[in-house]
């Protein structure tokens, strides 16, 4: 499962390098498709920023950390930082949808990455549990 979340982790990063140019460049984007899908709205608001941070570069920090813990097969802590990116990505789409009235597409993708990288983290943390607790208890006893 270390391939498949590394993967997505890399395209995580490179939708946020793509959210990340956006937020440096005053021209119209291809993002910006009309008044309901703008990522120049969204990556140039007040909320695009954390301590003078765009967030898309917190997003690629993100990512590659995931990438690289799912590389050295830290499953635990893959399942524990990807919900913590879920929960952040979760609190970006309320933002959009209920201060900013405008959707960003890159925000979207990126919010669909991770949270399949929650999902494979956690079937992948699932497994591992259930391996060591077949291997526990033994094989089964006949009688």
């Amino acid at each position: 499962m270390r391939y498949p979340i590394a993967i997505l982790a890399l395209a995580g990063v490179v939708v946020s390098a793509l959210a990340l140019h956006v937020h440096y460049c005053a021209d119209t984007q291809p993002c910006s498709i009309n008044e309901t899908w703008d990522c120049g709205i969204v990556n140039h608001s007040p909320f695009a920023e954390i301590a003078h941070v765009p967030v898309a570069i917190i997003g690629i920090a993100g990512y590659l950390a995931l990438g690289g813990l799912a590389f050295w097969r830290q499953r635990a802590l893959v399942f524990l930082c990807a919900l913590i990116g879920l929960g952040f990505a979760l609190r970006l789409t309320f933002i959009e949808e209920f201060a900013l009235g405008v959707w960003c597409l890159y925000c979207v993708i990126s919010q669909a990455i991770i949270a399949l990288i929650a999902l494979f983290s956690l079937g992948w943390v699932g497994a591992e549990y259930l391996a060591l607790k077949r291997a526990a208890f033994g094989p089964p006893q006949t009688g």
